[in-house]
């Protein structure tokens, strides 16, 4: 039974290019050419991560003075936006306008 129903099948059931029963692509002389780029590409990316810049003793702590000064520049960043200092005098001078301290 199941071979006659492969036999005779005229076709794929329902979409053609998705499902437990589609038609396979054909692999075209494009598809070949931009695979072969993209296994070059990450053959030639390997190959640059795979001899590192600096040993681990150059690498440790080679950037904590550039950091540190980042830093810097963020935290005067934010107290450059900060509003000044105001004692409470400032706020309360209005009050002793009228009143003297003399007898």
């Amino acid at each position: 039974m199941f071979l006659t129903l492969t036999l005779l099948r005229k076709g794929i059931p329902g979409k053609q290019w998705i499902g437990k029963y589609r038609r396979p692509r054909q692999i075209t002389w494009q598809m070949k050419r931009n695979m072969v780029k993209n296994l070059e590409r990450e053959a030639e990316n390997e190959y640059w991560i795979s001899r590192p810049y600096m040993t681990p003793e150059q690498e440790y702590c080679h950037a904590v003075e550039r950091r540190a000064e980042n830093w810097l520049k963020i935290k005067e960043a934010k107290f450059a936006k900060f509003p000044e200092h105001k004692h409470i005098t400032d706020h309360l001078s209005h009050l002793k306008t009228t009143k003297t301290w003399s007898s």
